[in-house]
């Protein structure tokens, strides 16, 4: 959703004006119809003083687009390294399995 959709919304849903939001604004109702119509944009500060005036906000979140491979391959390697070093347990040359008797209830 673009800022002038932010705008839109955020108005129409308080049940205001476009010359009822400039006044709470502090800014011209022909600024909130530029915004409105996307002819101009506003800045960030513009947009949640706007936003506050309706009587909204706006919260975000950051998130990655794409999984960042550097980082899985700093661990693999890390790991491939560990294992490197660490002793290994001679394989044996014969392995006994426990006796399975089979019982049977009476």
């Amino acid at each position: 959703m673009d800022a002038a959709r932010v705008i839109q919304v955020a108005r129409e849903r308080s049940g205001l004006s476009k010359r009822e939001l400039a006044r709470r604004a502090g800014t011209s109702p022909a600024a909130i119809v530029k915004y409105e119509s996307g002819i101009t944009s506003p800045s960030v500060d513009t947009l949640n003083r706007i936003l506050d005036a309706a009587g909204w906000r706006i919260e975000c979140d950051l998130r990655p687009t794409r999984v960042d491979n550097f980082d899985r391959a700093a661990v693999v390697f890390e790991l491939l390294e560990f294992v490197q070093y660490t002793p290994l347990r001679p394989k044996p040359e014969h392995i006994e399995f426990p006796s399975l008797k089979r019982h049977v209830v009476a």
